[in-house]
């Protein structure tokens, strides 16, 4: 990076630097070695590296390649950038005569009593002899007092025999947010706004290299970086890879660099596979006169190496550069040779994918073959390579608009499943451009809609599915009733139940019995029928057990989740992400993830959701899929809600909102709000909890999503009777009660009942409490089990029958223990203590003198609530708290609420680490 940036994402290797540093400064030595491929930064951190060691002086140099067969050349430039920092070299160090502890000795001759930095930038260019020197210091440098040696070299030479010991640092891509960061600081350099649809295409086609995604920005001029021109095609040319790399491709001889054009050329059909098939590679070069010996030289290159099966490129980038800075005649040259040597049906695609990329111009004949053996049924078939070859056919194609712009929408359709959707985007623009028939258009508006459902605006991508619903009805019902079902998704995620009922009651049922039962069943469950949705939604559970369509089983595994049976919602999830991920349906797997952590969500089993919500983060990342994330995030909250970690909680309440809010997805807001709520919750602040609530479930303008609010019913009627607001919850849990009725979920009668309690008088409570118990056996589901075993002991408590508490209370410690429910394990243990039970944990040091009821109230005070909140969590008056708090005060010799807080805070720390 040759602009003075800052240095974005890389603050694992600055704190790396400030240790060595740090090292120098107490007269210690040390050594570092960052190694990264072309553009990730290694001289930029050297510089910053340079910039930022004020202990001392720095000695800075960079390798020049074309000294690197010169003896001793490098430590010539290392002693010329020294000037009069390090004393008298010894006699004849430059001579034959030098060994490698000679660098070691002139560097402990430094200038005396001050630490010393030397940066070696491209070390794996030095000469052999000046590179074994440097080598040899560098692992001896825990002898060098107060000198440090940083060094970078390539990836691929961090394991050169030279280097061998040295503590590394790998240097990957930038994470997506310092990417984002870095590209906004280099395109406001040159226009105020950058259009989001350049954005996100630079962002992509620099995949984290900033050095590449500085050319590119360099490329673009103001008015292309804020969408009003067109920007080049393609983004990334030959020229710019090259430049970003370097001159290693350059630097093979021509036999090997055609080899591995070749290699180049075989991986641009699947870019995402671990590289290119070795045999496959070597006869098609023995096609063209070269032998295999022509892999050899490439290992010094550094551009790719050969393990025997498959031809490896160091670094995507590498691989992109060796193909796209080819000239266009080697390029076909290559991709003909590779089509000739594949034979048989199994090849037929990819024989027929290079004949046309090996083709100068329009060819309509190799184009009609071609689409027609990229649409084979055959599901084993890499969407990628789909993708690039229905966009070959359409460039192809010349006479037939609608065919051309058929192709291309069929290949964004195909990105899009592989989980590109910048390429799908990019691939649409071209189909959709022109006058075609209507239902070429209506196709294209169907990717656009699935493409915004996955990363939009949930009513952009509602409307955009309706017009293609429209425009495909006459031409294509099947492909028609697929855009009402994804606008049915779009409406769902936004919580607007009239337009979901608009999406399925409009167009044509079509043939597909599956499709008319999902239909009916989900058009009978949001009109509120249970009984008309349970027949055909159970049928369509019946016909997906031995399905293995992915995505009638994602409406399966939805359908199951509307019947409330969680164990189907499991188990079909779970065999739709298989089968997902055997056939890298990228776009399709974090659906199932996220689907599949819901489920897990609604049965309590939480660490099970959490591990699927993580990966499916991950995945939703990878295919672009930032809706997903948004959901994930919501449920990642969820699960922290439990755990007890309140940072987490707000970390992904924070991500999934940020996501949430303007692509106004109603459900995973809700979901993340209600974990927000159930983090106060757990930690005893119910006036917060009711607060948050409150109105996600009464009626109102900002009522929660309507899939979701009424599971939020029961923590919303705790918070509201903890707080003393009871008659806040009366309509709340009549709406509920209706809800559990309709059968929507297994644990809903028990939790209906608890809520019951929770309102009830003291003659009614008791026999709402046991209902309740005995409702939960019937569900599954330990973690609202113990709840209700907790409040229950609660209850008993203050009816001053401490042993029946007590054996609620240890039943629900042990289930919460189970379900890692930390915070409502501290909860349960403190009403275990307020019995006289110590059972629930001993009190940590000097609060062992308080009883089990000061204990409780210095605990909500040190908390920062008042003393009428505390009499309200506890269920006494404040004047006993105020009586409770004066002995606390005695007892444990502080004057004030902030020295007890203190206290506290000293005791548990303690205790937690004894």
């Amino acid at each position: 990076m040759r602009s003075p940036l800052r240095l974005y994402g890389r603050r694992g290797e600055l704190e790396a630097v400030a240790a060595l540093s740090d090292r120098l400064r107490t007269g210690r030595g040390g050594a570092l070695l960052f190694a990264a491929e072309p553009g990730f930064g290694r001289t930029a951190l050297l510089r910053r590296a340079a910039g930022d060691f004020e202990a001392g002086p720095v000695l800075h140099t960079r390798a020049v390649p074309a000294e690197s067969r010169l003896p001793y050349s490098g430590l010539h430039a290392l002693l010329c950038a020294a000037g009069d920092v390090l004393s008298a070299a010894p006699a004849g160090l430059l001579s034959s005569g030098l060994g490698p502890a000679d660098l070691l000795e002139l560097l402990r001759g430094r200038t005396a009593g001050r630490p010393l930095l030397v940066c070696v930038d491209d070390a794996h260019l030095w000469d052999d002899r000046s590179r074994a020197a440097l080598g040899f210091a560098a692992r001896r440098a825990d002898a060098l007092r107060g000198v440090g040696l940083l060094l970078s070299v390539t990836g691929d030479r961090a394991q050169d025999p030279d280097f061998a010991g040295l503590p590394v640092v790998h240097l990957g891509p930038l994470p997506e947010r310092a990417a984002r960061d870095l590209l906004h600081e280099l395109a406001g350099k040159k226009t105020e706004r950058t259009d989001p649809a350049v954005r996100e295409a630079l962002l992509h086609e620099a995949e984290g290299n900033p050095a590449l995604l500085e050319a590119l920005v360099r490329r673009l001029s103001p008015a292309q970086l804020s969408g009003h021109a067109p920007p080049p095609r393609p983004l990334a040319d030959g020229d710019t890879l090259l430049r970003t790399v370097g001159d290693r491709p350059a630097a093979l001889p021509p036999d090997t660099a055609f080899v591995l054009l070749l290699a180049a050329a075989a991986q641009e059909q699947t870019p995402e596979a671990a590289g290119a098939d070795a045999a496959l590679v070597l006869r098609a070069a023995r096609a063209a006169g070269i032998g295999p010996e022509a892999l050899d030289a490439d290992e010094a290159g550094g551009v790719a190496r050969s393990d025997g099966d498959v031809i490896r490129f160091h670094s995507s980038l590498l691989r992109r550069a060796v193909h796209a800075g080819a000239t266009p005649a080697r390029r076909r040259a290559a991709h003909q040779l590779l089509a000739t040597v594949l034979a048989g049906d199994r090849c037929r695609l990819p024989r027929l994918l290079h004949r046309a990329l090996a083709a100068d111009g329009p060819d309509p004949r190799l184009a009609a073959d071609l689409a027609a053996a990229a649409d084979a049924p055959d599901p084993w078939i890499p969407g990628l390579q789909r993708s690039l070859a229905f966009a070959r056919a359409a460039e192809l194609t010349t006479t037939d608009d609608d065919a051309r712009m058929s192709r291309m929408t069929a290949a964004a359709e195909q990105a899009r499943l592989a989980g590109h959707p910048h390429r799908a985007r990019e691939l649409l623009a071209a189909a959709r451009a022109g006058t075609v028939h209507n239902a070429v258009r209506g196709r294209a508006e169907l990717v656009a809609g699935a493409l915004a459902l996955g990363d939009g605006p949930a009513g952009d991508a509602y409307g955009a599915l309706l017009v293609a619903a429209g425009l495909l009805g006459p031409y294509d019902q099947e492909r028609a009733l697929d855009a009402r079902l994804g606008a049915l998704e779009a409406a769902w995620a936004a919580g607007d139940v009239p337009a979901c009922v608009a999406a399925l009651d409009g167009g044509d049922q079509g043939r597909d019995v599956a499709v008319h039962d999902y239909r009916a069943g989900m058009l009978a469950a949001l009109d509120a029928r249970p009984e008309a949705a349970r027949a055909p939604l159970r049928r369509v559970l019946e016909r997906a057990a031995t399905d293995d369509d992915p995505v009638r089983l994602l409406r399966a595994g939805a359908a199951a989740l509307v019947l409330g049976d969680i164990a189907a919602a499991c188990a079909l999830n779970a065999r739709g992400l298989a089968v997902g991920r055997a056939r890298e349906l990228v776009a399709l797997v974090p659906r199932f993830l996220e689907h599949l952590a819901y489920a897990e969500l609604r049965a309590g089993r939480h660490a099970r959701a959490g591990a699927h919500a993580r990966e499916g983060l991950r995945a939703a990342h990878r295919a672009g899929r930032r809706n997903c994330v948004a959901h994930q995030h919501a449920i990642l909250a969820m699960v922290a809600s439990v755990e007890g970690d309140a940072a987490a909680v707000a970390g992904h309440v924070t991500e999934a909102m940020a996501i949430a809010g303007p692509h106004g997805l109603v459900q995973a807001a809700t979901l993340a709000e209600w974990a927000s709520a159930r983090a106060d919750l757990g930690r005893g602040r119910a006036y917060e909890a009711a607060a948050r609530l409150g109105p996600l479930v009464r009626e109102g303008p900002r009522r929660g999503h309507f899939a979701v609010r009424m599971l939020a019913v029961p923590c919303f009627v705790e918070a509201a009777a903890l707080a003393g607001q009871p008659d806040d919850a009366h309509a709340p849990v009549r709406e509920f009660a209706g809800w559990a009725a309709r059968g929507g979920d297994p644990q809903a009668p028990a939790l209906l009942a608890r809520c019951r309690a929770l309102l009830a008088g003291p003659e009614q409570a008791e026999s709402l409490y046991a209902h309740a118990l005995a409702r939960h056996e019937l569900a599954d589901g330990d973690f609202e089990w113990a709840r209700t075993q907790l409040l229950y002991g609660k209850w008993l408590r203050r009816r001053r029958r401490p042993r029946e508490a007590r054996g609620r209370l240890r039943d629900a410690l042990v289930a919460f223990e189970r379900s890692e429910a930390r915070t409502w394990v501290e909860q349960t243990r403190a009403e275990l203590r307020a019995t006289g039970d110590m059972a629930g944990g001993e009190p940590a040091g000097a609060l062992s003198c308080l009883t089990p009821q000061q204990l409780r109230i210095a605990h909500c005070v040190a908390e920062g609530a008042t003393n009428r909140e505390v009499a309200l969590r506890l269920s006494v008056s404040p004047r006993t708290v105020d009586h409770h708090l004066r002995n606390v005060f005695s007892l444990l010799g502080v004057r004030s609420r902030v020295e007890l807080s203190r206290l506290v805070d000293r005791a548990e720390i303690k205790g937690a680490h004894p």
